[in-house]
């Protein structure tokens, strides 16, 4: 197994330039199967460099986006544009990975060899492909594994040959659904280590899963869907400050402090040896305010950080 460290959120210093063109982006996209609606009307942008976490229950139609996104689907109504291209996505392709639904490998063949196989189509593959094959299964943990038929793989091993086929060669895109699919803890720090890495490279990532707290670890912005519309997309920080929540305030007297708080007009009250102010009554200026006039020291002021997963189910339980 590779060596796995847990690769640190990404943060606002690594974030796309908002001016940069955007990798990919969808406008008005549409896609029914009979009277079901899968996708509908969707307008969304994903920034150059960035790692979008796609998120939706079940069913929100975040599949059938990718797969259009990609040409394996054809939209019934919209637009799609694939790193410039938006009339010969064909075009785009060899500059995108991809691990959409599940790897799909030859199961009597080796782990190495189906990857040869699919080097052999790589257009941006020139030379000997045994180097970027081997590299590409150390990188995803499955050097040990290289010479095993496919077909004796576990679920998660399957999913890493997917990977390692989607890194074979330098990507401007890389898009994986449901990466975690099967993957042990390690198997998962694995995944977020490669993401990190993709990001630092400066490559785009759309990464779709139900794994919240993954998706807030790596991603610097998230879309989420439900019932074939975007509900929100954007920054994850930006959408989490909107979401933040109580005033936690650390004093050097709580018990005095909730008093004077209290006569401020905030319903305060003590949590854990400090005092917290519920959102929409006093600002943090006029915390401090309150709490000087009363003599009572002020160490911190802050924010309580809402988390993905407060934000995904206000989101989604206010749309079902």
């Amino acid at each position: 197994m590779t060596a796995a460290t847990t690769a640190p959120a990404v943060g606002k210093e690594s974030l796309p330039d908002a001016g940069a063109a955007p990798a990919a982006r969808v406008r008005n996209l549409r896609k029914t199967f009979g009277n079901v609606v899968a996708v509908d009307g969707v307008d969304l942008d994903i920034p150059a460099g960035s790692v979008l976490g796609m998120l939706g229950p079940n069913g929100s139609g975040k599949t059938t986006l990718i797969r259009m996104l990609l040409g394996l689907t054809r939209p019934t109504a919209g637009r799609v544009e694939l790193l410039g291209r938006d009339h010969d996505l064909a075009a785009a392709l060899p500059d995108v990975g991809a691990l959409v639904e599940g790897p799909g490998f030859h199961p009597f063949l080796s782990g190495r060899d189906n990857l040869l196989r699919a080097a052999a189509t790589e257009p941006r593959l020139d030379g000997d492909p045994r180097g970027p094959v081997d590299a590409a299964l150390e990188r995803v943990g499955l050097a040990d594994a290289a010479r095993r038929r496919y077909r004796g793989y576990s679920l998660g091993m399957k999913q890493r040959l997917g990977l390692a086929a989607a890194l074979l060669v330098p990507r401007r895109l890389v898009v994986l659904d449901e990466p975690t699919n099967g993957l042990d803890p390690a198997g998962t720090r694995d995944v977020r280590r490669v993401v990190a890495e993709l990001h630092e490279a400066g490559t785009t990532v759309l990464l779709s899963s139900h794994l919240l707290a993954e998706v807030e670890a790596v991603c610097s912005h998230v879309a989420v869907l439900q019932h074939g519309s975007l509900l929100v997309s954007g920054e994850l920080s930006s959408l989490l400050e909107a979401g933040a929540g109580e005033l936690v305030v650390t004093t050097d007297d709580p018990a005095a402090g909730v008093v004077a708080l209290r006569a401020a007009g905030a319903g305060a009250y003590h949590r854990d040896g400090g005092v917290v102010v519920p959102a929409g009554t006093l600002s943090p200026p006029e915390v401090v305010a309150a709490l000087v006039r009363a003599e009572v020291g002020v160490w911190e002021v802050r924010r309580d950080r809402a988390h993905l997963e407060e934000l995904f189910a206000r989101l989604t339980e206010e749309d079902a």
